[in-house]
């Protein structure tokens, strides 16, 4: 009937969205209109009258196109969201990782500054005095980085093989200075990093153990790129469903490949699209 055709087109004209989908909400719209028209007229209804009523039945004009635009809106709304938030934790990921290492990078090059001083100042003696110590306490005692710190004779940890390559063997020897304590079974050993400083023609050894901030980075790097690939998956399996070509392989895609698996869908959907044109 072509007055209730022209009802559905309009209820629908500014939707927007997959065609497909629409066409085919559409035409459900129009038989359940049209079986209740015809059940009117067999009631005695004029075909004005049964129309009104058939309408009227199905929710009324204005809130028909009301819930069918707040529908497609509400869907798109969703998607985008979904999309914006998998993004948004992909680079607050990469911001945070980025963040990390920048300052890890800073501390190992503040303890390199550190370990020097320290042997700038011994250089030349024989023995650590108490000044001595005292400064070396408070120089590393400002760096909130470095949790342990011992001192060495080079003479006590350096050996020379017989190809005149030197090894450094700090655990075989006593420290002269200690700060901290090493190997402490309370500090989770993937969070510290041991360093060690022998400087060249230098008679003093320095051997630190710093937190290494480099190893959060995986943790919040796994997390980060598994929330963003799960909400990557709901985003494309969204539209996959909205294209009318959602299957398990298209979710194991877009969840193993990611935005390659997308990429592949998306061609797939116009070489679809292209083969459907030439016939």
């Amino acid at each position: 009937m072509k007055q209730i055709e022209a009802f559905v087109d309009e209820v629908y004209h500014s939707a927007s969205g997959n065609k497909k989908e629409i066409e085919e909400l559409k035409a459900e719209m129009k038989n359940h209109l049209l079986e209740a028209f015809h059940e009117l007229k067999l009631e005695g209804k004029s075909e004005s009258e049964a129309l009104d009523i058939a309408i009227e039945r199905f929710g009324g004009e204005n809130e028909i196109r009301s819930v069918v635009a707040q529908l497609f809106q509400a869907q798109k709304v969703f998607a985008k969201r979904v999309l914006y938030t998998a993004l948004a934790f992909l680079v607050l990921t990469s911001i945070v990782c980025g963040v990390l290492g920048a300052i890890d990078n800073a501390d190992m090059n503040e303890n390199m500054t550190v370990a020097r001083e320290i042997i700038n100042r011994l250089e030349g003696q024989e023995a650590i005095s108490e000044d001595m110590k005292k400064g070396i306490f408070s120089l590393v005692q400002d760096e909130n980085q470095i949790l342990n710190l011992q001192i060495y004779r080079m003479q006590d940890v350096e050996k020379i093989s017989a190809t005149g390559s030197a090894s450094y063997h700090p655990n075989d020897a006593a420290p002269l200075y200690e700060y901290g304590v090493f190997n402490d079974p309370n500090k989770p050993s993937w969070m510290l990093i041991n360093s060690s400083y022998p400087l060249n023609d230098s008679d003093w050894y320095v051997q630190m153990e710093s937190i290494k901030l480099f190893g959060f980075i995986p943790f919040i790097l796994s997390a980060g790129i598994a929330i963003y690939a799960t909400l990557f998956t709901i985003w494309a399996t969204i539209n996959a469903y909205h294209h009318r070509r959602l299957n398990a392989g298209w979710v194991i895609a877009f969840a193993l490949l990611n935005v390659v698996g997308y990429f592949i869908y998306v061609l797939m959907g116009r070489k679809t699209q292209q083969a459907g044109l030439l016939r």
